[in-house]
């Protein structure tokens, strides 16, 4: 199993792009697989991947995950070809729904039929990224374009996607999935027969599974759990996250958190690779300097 940095810890200690872009090179530069940004309400993630892809050789590029419904899929694939020429061929393009009350409440789109909206997305979005042009028109997206990008060569779909009929689109048409506060028995159980089984279907390589969870090595794994379930306290609320957790048997983030000593964390990611991940990326989280220190020492180890 690859193991990768999310940089969700930089941004929430105010760091700039320069401080993401040193956090990307000293990833790189310790042997991480890749180094992923989110797209939430801060940087626009491509962006500043593109500018990390001029400045950091090597490790792999992701986003987890850029919301599909802010951006046609047409010019999210002109973006994301162009990060990837920019970045050598080095990006794994991470989309996903995002939520209800983000599309709606905040946007001002409607949400109905998630699922067929993702499929219309993808029939748009992975001809152009492969291929270079599509003719596609749907109920709600329409695509018919070609789009030349010198130097891009294609990149990894991979679809935030949890729900059965989420993962059967994503086996069937993308490259994989990454996942967010999903623990190694869901990974196990739910997840990965379920991805497995539609790539197989439709003829598709083995997908990737990209799993993420927050990880914190310390001596204190109960203030460690405390300090996730009030950092992460609206991932038990919203109801994608909640169903795997419900799947999980968790009541809250924290219980999938994976805080400990250094051979409690190393044995709670040898059992996301023994649930059948292809990568994990670590969060590291709410931690002063010698936990973040202690924690990146760990992750090392195990490269």
């Amino acid at each position: 199993m690859r193991i990768g940095i999310f940089a969700g810890d930089v941004i929430d200690r105010g760091g700039d792009v320069d401080a993401i872009v040193a956090a990307a090179k000293e990833a790189g530069d310790q042997g991480f697989a890749s180094f992923w940004l989110p797209q939430i309400f801060s940087f626009d993630a491509l962006t500043v991947l593109a500018v990390v892809g001029r400045e950091v050789g090597t490790i792999e590029l992701g986003t987890a995950v850029v919301p599909t419904y802010p951006r046609h899929p047409m010019m999210l694939a002109a973006q994301a070809l162009t990060t990837n020429a920019i970045a050598g061929g080095r990006l794994a393009l991470g989309i996903g729904l995002s939520h209800q009350i983000v599309i709606e409440n905040m946007l001002g789109y409607s949400y109905a039929k998630p699922v067929r909206h993702m499929t219309e997305y993808l029939s748009i979005l992975a001809p152009l990224i492969r291929e270079g042009s599509v003719a596609y028109t749907g109920e709600t997206l329409t695509g018919n374009a070609a789009i030349t990008v010198p130097g891009s060569t294609p990149c990894a779909i991979l679809v935030a996607a949890l729900g059965p009929k989420m993962l059967e689109l994503t086996g069937t048409v993308a490259d994989g999935t990454v996942t967010w506060m999903t623990g190694p028995a869901t990974i196990a159980n739910h997840i990965g027969p379920s991805i497995r089984s539609a790539a197989e279907a439709a003829g598709r390589p083995e997908p990737r599974i990209v799993s993420s969870l927050p990880v914190l090595v310390t001596d204190d794994p109960a203030g460690a759990r405390a300090r996730a379930d009030k950092a992460f306290a609206i991932y038990g609320q919203l109801p994608a996250y909640r169903a795997m957790l419900d799947r999980e048997g968790a009541a809250g983030p924290a219980d999938v958190a994976i805080v400990g000593d250094e051979a409690a964390v190393s044995a709670g990611i040898q059992a996301i690779a023994d649930a059948g991940a292809t990568d994990f990326i670590a969060a590291e989280f709410g931690a002063g300097t010698d936990e973040r220190a202690r924690t990146r020492d760990l992750l090392r180890s195990l490269l």
